[in-house]
């Protein structure tokens, strides 16, 4: 970003170069795509209809969503095929699931019970129309899903509903091989791609004509797809990346497109300088010093190795040196990378667009869209 431009920033705040986004986009397309396999980026990283938009003229097929109000949110911003990821349970969930279908082409949903299939397919029957849903299948990340050993008999049970027409499968694997926590991002993707596929056929075999077998986060999308047994990945950060993606081996520094700015406001004594951000700017859903990664700070400070940032209250950051003393005074502009941009992009009203000759703000219009 130019020099001349920090002095115009509303910090704390992120800026996104548009140009590495652009990059992101065109690189997991490409890379996808050679393989024969459908692109459906998560939405959950940018949570604005601008870049899913960018997706979409990439090559993308559609877009996920963990919510239905994240979908409408999307489909006011012209996406028109979606899927929410995420079991639709809940009178209320559903009421928006119906209404949404009526403005989008194709709206997919999710179930992974048969008690959640049959309030689906009641509610469908109700309304007179038919839904189209994907079984989500737990591949190890022990999170919502049905048991990989229950799935095909949940299939058939499903198939047999009137008003629902169950399409396929999906799963988020996450870093799981061989039921284990894993650094190798390959082996877990390569296993995510065989496990669905193989479960894929059984299911054909027993009757259930499903067409989509859906997979892959960022760091196993690419190795998933590979396999040629899935027909779609919806991989979501690698649109800015962070740092947690490099420590996992699925992206590189240079390709990080997010960065943060924050602004000393205090610094009470040499030892530590107090920025315009705390717990309500950057996340905490990371825990420092643990294995395997033993991150040392919620956000790494640019082109300085030695400041950290350990220790935060709501509006407040406390920013030490391993040294013993920050150098930093007030009125000082830091620039931080985030360890997890998805939660960072959430935790703001807006961003800025770096677009080399110009810098724009943005709405995070699908922020706090929970339901």
């Amino acid at each position: 970003m130019k020099e001349e431009w920090l002095k115009t920033l509303e910090t704390p705040c992120l800026v996104i170069d548009m140009k590495k986004a652009h990059k992101n986009i065109d690189n997991m397309q490409q890379k996808v795509a050679a393989y024969g396999c459908n692109l459906r980026p998560h939405i959950k990283t940018h949570k604005m209809p601008l870049f899913a938009r960018m997706q979409l003229e990439a090559g993308a097929c559609g877009i996920s969503c963990a919510k239905i109000s994240e979908a409408e949110v999307m489909a006011a911003g012209g996406c028109e095929d979606i899927f929410v990821a995420y079991p639709m349970v809940g009178e209320f969930r559903i009421k928006r699931a119906l209404a949404l279908t009526k403005r989008v082409k194709r709206l997919i949903l999710a179930v992974d019970s048969m008690e959640s299939a049959r309030q689906l397919n009641q509610a469908a029957l109700t309304a007179g129309v038919d839904l189209e849903v994907r079984l989500e299948v737990d591949t190890g990340a022990r999170r919502s899903g049905v048991v990989r050993e229950k799935a095909v008999d949940l299939a058939v049970e499903i198939h047999k509903l009137k008003n629902l027409k169950l399409t396929g499968i999906y799963t988020f694997k996450s870093l799981i091989y061989q039921n284990q926590p894993t650094e190798d991002i390959y082996a877990a993707g390569a296993e995510e791609g065989s496990l669905m596929g193989e479960l894929a056929q059984v299911i054909r075999e027993a009757g259930v004509p499903i067409t989509d077998v859906s997979a892959g986060s960022t760091p196993t999308a690419v190795e998933a797809a590979k396999t040629g047994l899935v027909n779609e990945v919806r991989p979501g950060t690698y649109i800015f990346n962070d740092k947690m993606l490099c420590y996992e081996g699925a992206a590189d520094p240079e390709d990080i497109a997010v960065r943060y700015y924050a602004t000393v406001v205090s610094t009470p004594c040499e030892e530590y300088a107090v920025i315009d951000g705390g717990t309500k700017t950057f996340p905490m859903d990371i825990i420092l010093d643990i294995p395997p990664y033993f991150y040392s700070t919620y956000a790494e400070v640019e082109e300085n190795n030695d400041l950290q940032l350990r220790r935060m209250n709501e509006e407040h950051g406390i920013l030490t040196g391993k040294s013993g003393k920050t150098g930093l005074k007030v009125g000082d502009i830091v620039s931080m990378i985030p360890i997890h941009v998805c939660t960072a992009i959430n935790m703001q009203n807006q961003v800025y667009l770096d677009y080399g000759d110009f810098l724009q703000k943005e709405q995070v219009a699908a922020r706090g869209m929970l339901i």
